[in-house]
């Protein structure tokens, strides 16, 4: 029993050290909401508005045109701390489970997202967002984007195709560059190996969230019938450990009681994302 609180005071004290800034050798634990909009990565210098409001266009995210049955409001990803040249890893399994689509009681993905070898029109096919990259891949999957410390408001670099006739999602290793959208998925080959994505030279910070819009593809938006959320083991410069079955459940619990939070008194039909 002690031995369990022990863990459980070093799991928080992890998750505490996101958004710090900081440096150095560490596993964390995060969780990404299905509202975690990649593309508002670095954006202190927006202001998302209310869920029930439309943003402001052309420099917006979309929206359904009227109310979802969540109403999620968009959220800006968590992030940590890196410097160039840091080696991210992924410990699979995730815990919990995000829906992409309008109502309530869908079914929900994990890190993979939907549609995981995704091939042509069957892929992700989103549009730049400012200074973040467009992003071609597996549809709601987990990706990344590393930045420096400024606002990424214009000049986007070129996207990244993790379609099976490009990249895929089966590399051992990965250099995004700053700006880059990136898939992670499950941080694992099929030969359940270990991927390892690379810090670019300059980056400070590592953001993770989802990439999302109407019917996975255009303009980046939809995020206001997202609702879940899952939590996932990131080692810096560490070979993450997947947690002891108690703490995992423990986890779980929190995640399975912020879903409930944003559900609840909430109906609906489901709908195309």
């Amino acid at each position: 029993m002690k031995q369990a609180c022990a863990s459980i005071v070093a799991t928080a004290a992890l998750v505490a050290a996101l958004g710090s800034g900081a440096a150095g050798a560490a596993v964390l634990n995060v969780t990404v909401r299905g509202s975690d909009a990649i593309f508002l990565a670095g954006r202190t210098d927006i202001t998302i508005p209310p869920a029930s409001d439309p943003w402001n266009s052309p420099t917006g995210m979309q929206r359904h045109g009227g109310p979802t049955p969540e109403e999620i409001q968009e959220t800006f990803p968590p992030f940590l701390g890196v410097v160039g040249g840091d080696i991210i890893r992924l410990a699979d399994p995730s815990i919990g489970g995000i829906s992409y689509f309008n109502g309530i009681g869908g079914s929900y993905f994990g890190p993979e997202g939907n549609n995981a070898d995704c091939l042509g029109s069957s892929c992700s096919d989103l549009s730049s967002f400012g200074g973040i990259s467009g992003y071609f891949g597996p549809e709601g999957a987990l990706v990344g984007v590393f930045l420096d410390d400024g606002i990424p408001a214009s000049g986007a670099p070129a996207r990244l195709n993790f379609s099976t006739a490009g990249l895929g999602r089966n590399f051992l290793t990965l250099t995004p560059g700053l700006g880059q959208i990136f898939y992670i998925g499950n941080g694992v080959t099929t030969s359940a190996v270990f991927q390892e994505f690379i810090a670019p030279v300059g980056a400070t910070r590592l953001f993770l969230g989802i990439p999302d819009g109407f019917g996975f593809d255009g303009v980046p938006g939809a995020y206001d019938d997202n609702d879940g959320a899952y939590q996932v083991r990131i080692g810096v410069n560490e070979v993450p450990t997947v947690p002891e079955p108690g703490v995992l459940a423990l986890l779980g619990l929190g995640l399975v009681g912020l879903a409930a939070a944003r559900l609840r008194g909430s109906q609906g039909m489901k709908g195309a994302a």
